[in-house]
């Protein structure tokens, strides 16, 4: 059998860790703890001689993880959370058998405005046990794959074959692809004539070749927060955009929705989870759910059916 050594870390010392790096002080994470601030300081200073390396910054307005503290409470989060996943399943199989407990997801937000409302109501119906958590998450630089990458999402509805690489631990899957469409306000005579508006997570990378060769599209004039404010704007005449599928579910009637051709852009749209994850009862659960809802517009990549 093996037998824990001096340098391993606890479960109540990652506990202190994360806590931490989530308060962004030792204070703070002690009362979130219920501990005392020496007992927290304490906790981290033996972490960090074990570690052998500094995991946090100390000052006058709290703590913040350096780059090996941040790498510390990312797999503190993850062994944390597989530890709760090990005490849940073992209790479900000894009970039901049926798939339980919390589920932490991460979505961008036309994601979960539209695809995860009714994937979650299968969910709830064929798992009551199951309890979903959805955070939605700006869909750039690491977006939500990062969050499962830190630790702090079990899965993430996240858009697939971006410039951005997958982290490693990471595994990921397709579920469907987004066709892209030009949006405009009905009656204009010409509306690629009109000034372009984007915002930030239209996933470029995915359209960038198409993009490039397309001599009528003008450099946006006009960056919106997020897809929502782009529709605003469009539906008002002030300007025309190139948006997927997910973003106009449910768009007004204040809004035409163009094709552009059998050479138009897709983006892929998949889920990202760990390894480890991957073969848990919720996330599995959750998977098979998606798989089953493939939204209005979109398609199964290429090679499945």
């Amino acid at each position: 059998m093996a037998r824990t050594t001096d340098s391993d870390l606890a479960p109540h010392e990652l506990r202190v860790l994360v806590a931490a790096a989530d308060t962004g002080g030792f204070s703070a994470a002690a009362i979130t703890l219920g501990l005392t601030q020496s007992a927290v300081s304490h906790s981290v200073r033996g972490s960090e001689r074990k570690i052998g390396a500094v995991l946090f910054e100390r000052g006058r307005t709290g703590a913040r993880p350096t780059p090996a503290g941040e790498k510390a409470v990312a797999h503190a989060r993850h062994i944390l959370r597989l530890l709760d996943v090990l005490t849940t399943e073992a209790r479900g199989a000894a009970r039901s058998g049926a798939a339980q407990g919390p589920l932490r997801i991460a979505a961008f937000r036309s994601a979960a405005l539209h695809l995860l409302p009714p994937v979650l109501q299968q969910l709830r119906a064929r798992y009551p046990g199951i309890e979903p958590r959805v955070r939605i998450v700006r869909e750039v630089g690491r977006g939500t794959a990062g969050e499962v990458a830190d630790g702090k999402a079990d899965i993430a509805i996240a858009t697939l074959g971006g410039t951005v690489p997958l982290e490693p631990g990471l595994v990921a899957s397709a579920l469907f692809d987004e066709p892209y469409a030009l949006v405009h306000a009905p009656g204009h005579a010409a509306p690629r004539s009109l000034p372009l508006v984007d915002w930030a997570e239209n996933c470029g990378s995915y359209t960038r070749d198409w993009w490039a060769a397309q001599d009528w599209i003008p450099k946006a004039t006009v960056e919106a927060e997020d897809d929502g404010a782009v529709l605003a704007l469009v539906s008002g005449g002030h300007a025309m955009a190139i948006m997927p599928a997910l973003s106009l579910t449910g768009a007004p009637n204040s809004i035409r929705i163009t094709d552009l051709g059998p050479e138009r852009p897709t983006r892929q749209v998949g889920y990202v989870t760990t390894s480890a994850l991957a073969r848990s009862t919720v996330v599995r659960a959750l998977v098979r759910e998606l798989r089953a809802t493939v939204p209005q517009g979109a398609s199964l990549p290429s090679g499945e059916a």
